[in-house]
């Protein structure tokens, strides 16, 4: 019996930012599902990055747009123009150039995946997370505008809004071990655990198979109940 992501055979699977957030499983995930990936590391905040890597990667039949920075903790009226830019600049502005540089070649195919590695906070409100959560939630707005504007060619663009999943940007081994780190996750998260990396890169794997055609502009929330 064949397995869902078995068809990612062959298929050319660029990941972004390939060595931070969830980069390196989502790597290690789609190749073990087949796929020819293209890992490109380093931030694509400059103008022309997201394109050059398009370029270098040649045809992407999925694009697996993993962006991430740190996020700040700064209250709200505390928010310089610095670190909004910052953020915005490697979160956001990334998006709509690498889709500038891959839509062409998936529509006209009538084929292709984009699979945004997004964020929970953008479907829950919390404090000092001002800048984070309004880049995280730009991504969902323009993720539901151009899912819904290319379904129609077979294209399916869709984000996973995760949040309580092990990662070294966010939920790192430190971070794991505090005690109250331990009590918010009793607290907060139904699931009452972190989700593995692992899990996520399968979801993510799931999404981006052909097998899996019928989801277009989604946000799935993937954080253990947090935002139910």
């Amino acid at each position: 019996m064949a397995r869902i992501g078995d068809s990612l055979a062959g298929k050319r699977v660029l990941v972004t930012q390939a060595a931070e957030f969830m980069g390196p499983v989502l790597v290690e995930a789609f190749r073990e599902h087949g796929a020819t990936v293209v890992a490109h590391e380093g931030s694509l905040a400059a103008p022309a990055a997201a394109r050059q890597a398009v370029e270098a990667a040649g045809r992407v039949d999925v694009l697996i747009a993993n962006l991430g920075v740190p996020a700040p903790s700064t209250r709200a009226h505390e928010v310089g123009d610095e670190e909004w830019r910052h953020v915005f600049a490697n979160m956001v502005d990334p998006l709509p150039r690498l889709f500038r540089a891959v839509l062409p070649g998936m529509l006209e195919r009538r084929e292709g995946k984009i699979v945004v590695m997004g964020s929970a906070t953008a479907l829950r409100g919390q404090k000092r997370t001002s800048t984070y959560a309004a880049a995280r939630g730009a991504q969902v707005s323009y993720v539901r505008a151009v899912g819904a504007e290319v379904a129609a060619s077979n294209v399916q663009v869709n984000l996973i809004a995760q949040n309580f999943v092990e990662n070294p940007m966010y939920y790192g081994p430190e971070v794991q071990a505090m005690p109250a780190f331990q009590e918010r996750l009793r607290r907060e998260v139904p699931a009452g655990r972190l989700a593995t990396a692992r899990e996520d890169a399968l979801f993510a794997v799931f999404l981006a198979s052909s097998e899996v055609n019928f989801f277009a502009g989604q946000s799935f929330p993937f954080a253990g109940g947090w935002v139910s």
